[in-house]
């Protein structure tokens, strides 16, 4: 595996770069070394498709294993993307051993230091308790990028390129189904959706955001319970509900108000870890207005070889973000049921404003194909 660094990298690194190397594009990279939020991080730009893997928080012992780390970013940020292990595999097997180099000219630099100004651009996606930051390197490699008229999406390039060297598809995993449903006293809101069983919570919570269209203004968790066929909760349109037996945090400030039963961060926990051992749970997003979302297992996808999570069929408006819950959208509604209501004009730009929209069910799907 190629690896054309800048200078301050080359530094860090403390190594000789080799001369007058080429390479496959599809096995070389360029790398920038950057400082966010005091955190040493790695920029690495695949040179055929310009994908991103970035790897933070990164000391000095770490720039010892460097190799180590490379690899395994790109490993875990492919997984990610629900490529087949073993294309994975081949794909790292067949990169060889590494050479570090000076950048190769200055189209490739350019292109470098305008992703590492995206990274920093996006650096409130950045996990910090782990050095593979694959949802940061995942989102940048989601923009839009080119020279002239020719744009591509870097992780639809990498596709390609694997699909090409591979010889196969290289994608095919067990997924759920599940049907979503947002607790409403008066509404009927749902999504069918397909999620391959590969993808991590936080991936799901993310799929979830798109597929109901809220903002990721807020904290959120996943409930499980410790017997879905027993009860204590006769509200609970999955019937009784049992008692919490884990809940699934998006960050460690949740482990200051302990709940008396397991909780544990999100990152990094596959779905396939709870389902479909779990055939119901429920996920809270924006823990004022509780808007709860009853999540059921309909049924065990066996090989799906899509790309991306999809949503087959759905149903209602999502609330506007900040409405102020359940009886803040009754409200909310009742206003715009009657144009002659003297607050109907500013409450229709409001809702607007929020993010307030009809159900559609193809934006829905082209919005997925991003995650």
């Amino acid at each position: 595996m190629l690896i054309q660094c800048t200078k301050k990298l080359l530094d860090q690194l403390g190594v000789k770069p080799g001369s007058g190397v080429e390479g496959d594009p599809l096995f070389s990279w360029h790398a920038n070394l950057l400082v966010i939020n005091r955190r040493k991080t790695l920029v690495l730009v695949n040179d055929a498709t310009r994908y991103v893997v970035v790897l933070y928080g990164l000391k000095g012992k770490d720039f010892n294993k460097i190799d180590e780390l490379i690899v395994q970013g790109i490993r875990e940020s492919l997984l990610l993307e629900g490529i087949k292990e073993e294309v994975i595999e081949k794909y790292l097997m067949h990169s060889g051993g590494f050479t570090f180099t000076k950048t190769k000219d200055r189209k490739h630099v350019a292109r470098m230091n305008r992703v590492c100004e995206s990274v920093h651009f996006f650096s409130e996606y950045i996990e910090p308790e782990t050095i593979f930051n694959n949802k940061l390197s995942n989102k940048v490699s989601r923009l839009l990028v080119g020279e002239g008229k020719s744009y591509v999406h870097p992780y639809e390039e990498m596709y390609k390129y694997l699909e090409e060297f591979a010889g196969q598809p290289i994608f095919g995993s067990k997924a759920v189904q599940l049907k979503v449903t947002l607790k409403l006293e008066n509404q009927s809101v749902w999504r069918r959706l397909v999620v391959p069983l590969n993808r991590t919570f936080p991936q799901l919570h993310e799929i979830l955001q798109t597929s109901f269209g809220w903002s990721d203004s807020h904290l959120h968790e996943f409930r499980f319970y410790e017997d879905e066929k027993q009860s204590t909760d006769p509200g609970s349109d999955f019937g009784l509900r049992p008692s919490p037996m884990l809940t699934l945090v998006c960050t460690n400030e949740a482990f200051d108000y302990p709940r008396g039963y397991e909780m544990k961060l999100e990152t990094g926990v596959l779905l396939s870890e709870y389902l479909p051992a779990h055939q119901k749970l429920t996920y809270t997003y924006d823990l004022g207005d509780d808007w709860e979302h009853q999540i059921e297992v309909e049924k065990i996808v066996e090989e799906y070889v899509a790309p991306c999570p999809v949503c087959l069929a759905g149903e209602g408006n999502t609330p506007p973000e900040d409405v102020g819950g359940s009886y803040g959208y009754e409200k909310f509604l009742s206003i715009l049921s009657n144009p002659d209501h003297p607050d109907f004009e500013h409450m229709l730009r409001w809702g607007r404003s929020q993010g307030y929209q009809e159900f559609d069910l193809e934006q829905i799907n082209r919005n997925l194909k991003q995650e």
